[in-house]
C-alpha cells in the first residue's frame, strides 16, 4: 500500500461486522458535495469513477440520486476496498459496481481500465480529499487518467482545500497546510493555478469553482 493512503478504521471510528467503515467527514460534507455535483450531472447517463472512495459512503449516496449513472468506486487500501464493497452490498443499489483498485501514481490507474475491460468513455471522475495528502505525482496521475478516460463531454470534479494565486483562502487552511508539510514535505494544499496547468496538459479546462463549507472548493474541469 502506498504510504500516502489515509486509512479509515484505525482512527477509533466504528467498524461494522461486515467491514463497513464510517467516516465522520461523510456526515458533514455529503450533502453540500452532492449539491455541487448535481448542477453538472443532472440528466447525465454513463459511467462515473470515484477515485479514492475511502469508506464507500459517498458513492452510495451519490448513486441513490442518479439512477442513470453507473458508479465505479475505487481505492488503494485493502481495508477501504472491503468497506466499499460492504457498503455496496448493504445499499442494494444496482448502479454501484464493485470497487476497482486504482493507484493514482500510475497514469493508467489500473489494469482493468488500461486494457479496456473496465469502465471507459467516462461521463465523470470524482476525487475528494486526495491530492493534498499525497505526492504531486498523484495529482499528475489523476489528470493523466482523467484525460485518457473521460469522454468528449466528460467532467472531472476535484474537492478539497486549495490556494489561490499562492495564497491560502483561510487561516485554518494555512495551519492545515503547515501540519501536512511538517509530516511529509511532498504533501500540502495545492494551488489552483498549478492544478490548472496539469489540466491544460490533458486538454481539460476549469469551468466552475464552487465555494464549499469549511473553506473547501469543488473545481470542475471539462474538455476544452
Amino acid at each position: 500500500m502506498a504510504d500516502y493512503v489515509f486509512e479509515f478504521g484505525r482512527d477509533g471510528g466504528r467498524v461494522e461486522p461486515d467491514g463497513r467503515l464510517d467516516a465522520p467527514a461523510f456526515h458533514r460534507n455529503h450533502e453540500p458535495i452532492w449539491a455541487a455535483l448535481e448542477k453538472h450531472l443532472a440528466g447525465t447517463s454513463g459511467n462515473v469513477v470515484e477515485v479514492g472512495s475511502g469508506t464507500g459512503q459517498h458513492v452510495v449516496h451519490f448513486a441513490r440520486h442518479t439512477p442513470g449513472l453507473i458508479w465505479w468506486p475505487s481505492d488503494l487500501n485493502q481495508r477501504h476496498l472491503k468497506s466499499i464493497e460492504a457498503w455496496r452490498i448493504h445499499s442494494g443499489l444496482p448502479n454501484v459496481r464493485s470497487p476497482l483498485r486504482i493507484d493514482l501514481s500510475d497514469p493508467h490507474w489500473c489494469p482493468e481500465m488500461a486494457s479496456g475491460q473496465g469502465p471507459t468513455s467516462l461521463a465523470a471522475v470524482f476525487c475528494a480529499n486526495v491530492i493534498h495528502i499525497a505526492p504531486w505525482d498523484v495529482a499528475k496521475g489523476l489528470f493523466a487518467g482523467a484525460g485518457r478516460y473521460l469522454r468528449a463531454d466528460g467532467k472531472l470534479f476535484l474537492y478539497g482545500p486549495f490556494k489561490r494565486d499562492g495564497k491560502h483562502t483561510a487561516l485554518s487552511n494555512a495551519v492545515f497546510d503547515t501540519s501536512l508539510r511538517e509530516g511529509n514535505p511532498d504533501w500540502g494544499v495545492r494551488d489552483i493555478g498549478d492544478v490548472e496547468e496539469l489540466a491544460r496538459g490533458v486538454r481539460l479546462t476549469l469551468i466552475d469553482t464552487i465555494e464549499m463549507p469549511a473553506n473547501n472548493l469543488v473545481l470542475v474541469f471539462e474538455r476544452g
